[in-house]
């Protein structure tokens, strides 16, 4: 039985002889450094050992840490809260001692000049950076597909993708190639390819993290967020991430609670509603039947489970597209062949810019720049970004009004379960509904998470758990007992 101690909640390590300490979560990683600090190197070699065997199949990572360079930072940390632990981190995050690429051509070369927020908060906690995860260009995808290094696969069956954009953190998690992952979530692109991956993760309150140093997709959406190998984990990380910082001007102004404090207590308090609009001719029938199973579930936990409804949720795929196009057409003007890295060789500037962008950018960057430039160009702008945003705002409303009877909103959070590489890259449209259950609550701004909610074929799948604004406490309590009670 788990056990509480100094306020955190204590559990039995697993029988460590039998497996490799890489399979360890977070915590019970912390545990056994607590009283063998001795175990690090193991650890560490562990996690090598299994980015040796699997990486050449999974393709998770862009760069990984020299090893002894690691383990003499990782020794260093071992007085402080998070012992030395690696964390891996997509590559889309500042990161100082790597490069941050995006995964796109434009940035191929280009090293990290500072350490985003969250990387030197994390520092400062005592992890250092494993390595750089792949992800779509410029974390523009549903697949890690889009990389123009590499494409990842789902390490639960290599034939089929992660998720995106992602992809790469959750993957590397999943494998056992990472104790935990950082991710970014602009439509999804955490909760997404952690639901494929069958492995946990948390997007927060926007502005509850900090977005210094996270290369700019959708300025009004994007959000930093941690994927795990279990819920406790997510909350752990969250004490670190979630911070006030003036070089973001989005962030809250809020004084964080422990957020694993009390994330034991249940939730026969909590009124859970199941949102209609999510269970329409889109979803997977074997999804369908798993949230039979997800409903039993919190009822038997004692939760009050009802059905609502959330009727904007339809427009929700055309007004994320509108909205985060048009931001990341302002976002990535920036890349103009005069700074960063990738140029075009020629004599001209007007040819510089055109010719820079062309070989830089991939195909779905260069879409979702034009769509963008087109909803923000003069005489369209009112008929789409204008109509955009008052959808926008109708879909927070939905959830406002929900939350005013119900605690959590629980639902699928991918229509299906993986789908085979190169299924859906050539039909930009079916790609972009697999965020169909997601990219509402960037709309909204509230934090969400996906907990692994079973299998459908052998292939994992997630359940969605959404709250009200800094409902990040009643989200992991909900995830933390659901993921202790469910039962395929």
């Amino acid at each position: 039985m788990a056990k509480r101690e100094n306020n955190r909640i204590q559990t039995p390590l697993r029988e460590v002889v039998l497996i490799s300490l890489n399979e360890l979560t977070l915590h019970e990683s912390i545990d056994l450094l607590n009283k063998s600090p001795g175990e690090l190197e193991k650890l560490i070699k562990d996690l090598y050992a299994k980015i040796d065997d699997r990486e050449p199949d999974v393709q998770a990572y862009l760069e990984i840490a020299d090893r002894d360079e690691l383990l003499k930072s990782a020794r260093e940390f071992l007085d402080r809260p998070l012992k030395g632990i690696p964390g891996t981190i997509k590559d889309n995050i500042q990161t100082l001692g790597f490069k941050t690429t995006c995964g796109s051509k434009f940035l191929e070369d280009f090293n990290s000049v500072y350490d985003a927020t969250v990387i030197k908060s994390l520092k400062d906690a005592g992890s250092p950076v494993l390595g750089k995860a792949n992800l779509d260009e410029f974390a523009m995808g549903s697949s890690t597909e889009n990389s123009y290094f590499q494409t990842t696969r789902n390490p639960h069956d290599l034939s089929r993708v992660p998720g995106g954009s992602s992809g790469g953190s959750a993957a590397a998690v999943a494998a056992d190639e990472a104790i935990y992952a950082l991710g970014s979530d602009t439509g999804g692109s955490v909760r997404h390819p952690a639901a494929l991956c069958g492995v946990v993760g948390l997007k927060p309150t926007y502005g509850l993290v900090s977005r210094y140093g996270l290369t700019a997709f959708a300025s009004s959406l994007d959000q930093i967020g941690p994927i795990t190998k279990d819920v406790y984990d997510a909350a752990l990380l969250l004490n670190y991430l979630a911070r006030q910082d003036e070089m973001d001007s989005t962030s809250a102004a809020e004084n964080t609670p422990d957020y694993t404090r009390g994330i034991d207590r249940g939730v026969e308090e909590f009124k859970v509603g199941f949102p209609n609009e999510y269970f329409g001719e889109e979803l997977d029938a074997g999804i369908r039947e798993q949230a039979k199973k997800w409903r039993k579930t919190f009822e038997k936990l004692g939760a009050d489970v009802v059905d609502i409804s959330l009727p904007h949720t339809e427009y929700a795929i055309a007004t994320y597209y509108i909205i985060a196009s048009s931001e990341a057409s302002a976002n990535l003007a920036r890349f103009d062949g005069v700074r960063y890295t990738s140029r075009a060789e020629t004599n001209s500037i007007e040819e510089l810019f055109s010719l820079s962008r062309d070989e830089g950018f991939g195909p779905e960057v260069k879409r979702r720049i034009l769509l963008g430039t087109y909803a923000l160009s003069a005489g369209y702008y009112d008929e789409y970004y204008g109509k955009a945003q008052k959808s926008r705002r109708l879909i927070k409303r939905d959830f406002d009004r929900a939350f005013d009877d119900v605690d959590l909103i629980a639902a699928p959070a991918s229509p299906t379960p993986a789908f085979e590489i190169g299924e859906k890259v050539e039909d930009p449209l079916e790609m972009y509904l697999s965020d169909i259950f997601i990219v509402p609550v960037n709309l909204a701004g509230i934090p969400a998470m996906s907990v692994p909610g079973g299998e459908v074929d052998d292939l994992p799948v997630g359940l969605q758990i959404m709250g009200g604004s800094l409902a990040e406490k009643k989200i992991l309590r909900a995830g933390y007992a659901f993921e202790k009670t469910f039962e395929n």
